[in-house]
């Protein structure tokens, strides 16, 4: 559970929050929701997403339920760094895309004060940590961890097991590409796929 903490006026430092898990688990949805409430409080709040994600918006951030908030899509971790002068909140959707170069950024930020709130998916469609998401946990203050629900079994799911035999590591999609499960059904998919690859 995630607890918002006061602000310790006499320390003056930030902090990381990463709010991570599988496709479709509402991570998106919970970065979109706290950012929201930092500008309803009138704090100066800044918002990044990759460029390469232009699935919903060029440039908005906008989650599977339609819920959107405006952000500035970049090319390099650097790019934040520089647009985010005098802010008290930056937001990062999407972190996995980034290089391993978003870690130091975010620290940076962070000691300068800032409160730095990231999301993005733990494990690539192997089921392996994806790019620099388990280096932003192992730093960050706080970590939520989201789940979706397995589309055949019901239980939870944090696996994002994809449809179709592209292989590439980076393949932006949705319902289409992709879907959520959980442990039990993910292993019995990857299963099945290795079982239809041998028999041809």
């Amino acid at each position: 559970m995630f607890l918002e903490i006061p602000v310790n006026h006499k320390e003056n430092l930030g902090w990381i929050e990463v709010i991570t898990g599988s496709m479709f688990s509402g991570k998106t949805e919970e970065l979109i929701r706290r950012l929201k409430r930092a500008q309803f409080a009138k704090q100066k709040v800044e918002i990044f997403k990759p460029k390469i994600d232009t699935r919903y918006h060029e440039t908005n951030i906008v989650s599977h339920d339609k819920n959107e908030i405006h952000s500035t899509a970049v090319s390099s971790p650097q790019e934040i760094l520089l647009l985010s002068e005098d802010v008290e909140v930056v937001g990062i959707d999407e972190a996995q895309f980034f290089s391993d170069e978003i870690v130091d950024v975010c620290n940076t930020l962070a000691n300068r004060g800032v409160r730095v709130v990231v999301a993005g998916l733990d494990m690539d469609f192997m089921g392996k940590p994806f790019g620099p998401m388990p280096f932003l946990m192992a730093i960050a203050e706080y970590v939520t961890k989201v789940h979706a629900v397995c589309t055949r079994t019901g239980n939870l799911a944090h696996y994002s097991y994809r449809l179709t035999d592209d292989d590439k590591l980076v393949l932006l999609g949705e319902t289409q590409e992709y879907e959520p499960l959980s442990r039990a059904a993910y292993v019995k998919a990857m299963q099945q796929r290795q079982a239809q690859k041998n028999d041809k």
